[in-house]
């Protein structure tokens, strides 16, 4: 099977072009083994690339423990590159069709290949419902600053789907002992019945945060695009930050903006190809 490694500032999936490839195995089967970083290839997952009855390509993720996650930001940009470099759609705006929708970008260049990717991320849903979390709506219907005890610590979350859950907290510092002890205990907290991605911010300014992600279904990555999105919408919800971010993970940085209201989350951040290669399935 033919694979190119790819990655959004550290956060790196293994990209198979189901235009020309069969998979050997069923997605979820194959994602831990490439994904394994010591007995396969590495990476936070699996991202599949294949045709689309309504977009310029369908884009499939699976986490690195095999679960199907409904987007993935960081590789959606990637995607786009991919699409446009290696040729299966050659335009300056693209439509990408996830498991949260069809989502439309537009590139930037370097030549004739992909630098950043800007993409329209779609409005954010903020419903208790839509995220899911059965925590109690807080502020105008969302989960805006709302209590929470985990480990018989209490915490201030706000909650927000970006067709894939998230629970953001602002905090004074992002140990540690917060993304990679109190993560994961949230992530399969009850109160979220479809487990849920756990962002710790620190606010820098009102234009300026940092963000450490305890990944559902991958652990901490170095980056995490939809994240980053629900950062943004839960900076201006709680009143922190303001409508445009600058957001620096791990892995290096994204442009973010929401408009509030039914605006969708606007996010821009570089794509880069590392290496491709064939993997033989064990």
């Amino acid at each position: 099977m033919r694979f190119v490694k790819m990655h959004g500032i550290g956060n790196d999936y293994v990209y198979v072009n189901l235009f020309r490839e069969t998979l050997p195995m069923p997605p979820e089967q194959l994602a831990p083994l490439v994904a394994d970083r010591h007995k396969g290839i590495g990476g936070d997952g699996l991202i599949l690339i294949g045709p689309s009855e309504v977009a310029d390509a369908q884009m499939r993720m699976f986490n690195a423990d095999g679960s199907e996650s409904e987007m993935c930001g960081n590789g959606l940009r990637c995607v786009a590159k991919f699409v446009y470099d290696h040729g299966i759609a050659k335009k300056p705006a693209l439509s990408l069709e996830t498991g949260a929708g069809v989502l439309d970008v537009t590139l930037e260049m370097d030549g004739d290949l992909v630098r950043r990717v800007t993409v329209n991320m779609g409005q954010p849903r903020l419903e208790p419902a839509r995220v899911p979390t059965t925590l109690a709506a807080t502020r105008n219907g969302a989960v805006v600053d709302a209590p929470c005890e985990i480990d018989g610590r209490m915490f201030a979350v706000t909650c927000v789907s970006m067709g894939n859950p998230h629970c953001v907290i602002f905090v004074e510092k992002a140990t540690d002992e917060l993304v990679l002890g109190v993560g994961p205990k949230i992530e399969r907290d009850p109160r979220f019945p479809a487990r849920v991605n756990v962002e710790f911010v620190e606010v820098v300014s009102r234009g300026e945060v940092r963000q450490r992600t305890w990944e559902r279904g991958s652990g901490e990555t170095m980056a995490c695009g939809t994240g980053a999105s629900a950062v943004c919408v839960a900076g201006v919800l709680s009143g922190r930050t303001d409508a445009k971010i600058l957001n620096h993970l791990l892995g290096g940085d994204l442009e973010l903006r929401w408009d509030g209201g039914e605006a969708p989350v606007w996010k821009t951040g570089p794509a880069e190809e590392v290496f491709e290669g064939v993997w033989n399935p064990r």
